[in-house]
């Protein structure tokens, strides 16, 4: 083998071997999400944040409830032994485990049902332009939200494809 051959064969290898190995938001992901489904909830997100620390935080939700702090902690206990088992981060972490709150998006289309008749703030696209609105939610399927927007005195529903969707926040009313 030459060696131009072997280096490209190399850097081949090397970054198979890269493709091979999931990163760790990926690794804790398949960890959390048994876990999570084990008591009818859902995982929405992980971040792994560095800083003045490391901090893993994972975002629960369920479609028809509220998550509780003892389903926090319990998640938490065993997720905690199984990051530390399969030696997934280095150093010293802070483990937080929590439900989204209002404060952050939607990620899973599994959240927006619990969340019909309430007023959402959406970027999405349409075409080759961003809108953003102010709409409450109406219904929810499979691939579509259907809104309605109050202009004025008229209101105009609206369908809005889920893969179209940018951000969507939940206004909360007082």
């Amino acid at each position: 083998m030459k060696p131009g051959e072997r280096r490209k064969a190399l850097t081949f290898f090397c970054f198979w071997i890269l493709d091979m190995t999931p990163d760790i938001t990926t690794q804790i992901k398949e960890l959390a999400a048994p876990l999570a489904e084990e008591r009818g909830l859902s995982l929405v997100d992980i971040e792994l944040k560095s800083g003045g620390g490391t901090e893993l935080w994972v975002y629960l939700d369920a479609e028809d409830r509220g998550v509780n702090l003892d389903e926090c902690a319990e998640i938490s206990r065993e997720l905690g032994f199984l990051v530390d088992a399969h030696e997934l981060l280095d150093s010293k972490y802070r483990l937080n485990v929590s439900s989204p709150g209002l404060s952050r998006p939607l990620s899973d289309l599994k959240q927006y049902p619990k969340n019909v008749g309430r007023v959402l703030k959406l970027r999405y696209k349409s075409g080759d332009e961003v809108k953003k609105i102010v709409a409450q939610l109406e219904a929810v399927d499979a691939n579509e939200l259907t809104v309605t927007i109050t202009e004025g005195k008229k209101e105009v529903t609206e369908k809005i494809a889920f893969e179209s969707v940018i951000e969507a926040k939940v206004i909360p009313q007082i």
